[in-house]
C-alpha cells in the first residue's frame, strides 16, 4: 500500500492555522504514533477502545491530508466493529509502515512548503 498526501488538505490546514501550522503537523505526527501504539496495545484487550483509537487516527490523518493513513485507519475500525479479524490482522500488518511513511511525506511537505 502506498503513502499518499493529499497537498490540498494540508494547504487548507496551512492557511486555516498560519504560523501554528508547523508545530501542529509535528504534534499530529506524533499522535499518529501514540494512537499506532494505543490501538496495538488495545487490540486484543479491549475492543471498545481500539475501534476509538482506529476513529481518532482515521480521523486526524484525514484532517492534515494523510490520505492513506486514514483509508488503513478506517478499513481496521470498520473490520474491528463487524469482527472481520482476517481484516484486522491484514490491515494492521500495515499500519507501522502507514505511520511512518505518511509522517515523512508530511516532514517532507513542510520542508519543501515552510
Amino acid at each position: 500500500m502506498s503513502i499518499v498526501i493529499d497537498e490540498s488538505a494540508l494547504e487548507n490546514m496551512q492557511m486555516l492555522l498560519g504560523e501554528q501550522f508547523e508545530d501542529t503537523v509535528h504534534f499530529c505526527c506524533s499522535e499518529f504514533e501514540r494512537l499506532e501504539s494505543e490501538l496495538m496495545l488495545n487490540l486484543n484487550q479491549d475492543q471498545e477502545a481500539a475501534i476509538r483509537h482506529a476513529h481518532s487516527l482515521k480521523s486526524n490523518a484525514a484532517q492534515f491530508g494523510a490520505a492513506s493513513l486514514s483509508e488503513l485507519a478506517k478499513a481496521i475500525e470498520h473490520a474491528l466493529i463487524h469482527g472481520e479479524a482476517d481484516i484486522v490482522d491484514d490491515s494492521i500488518a500495515k499500519l507501522a509502515a502507514q505511520v511512518a511513511g505518511s509522517k515523512a511525506k508530511l516532514q517532507q511537505w513542510l520542508e519543501v512548503h515552510s
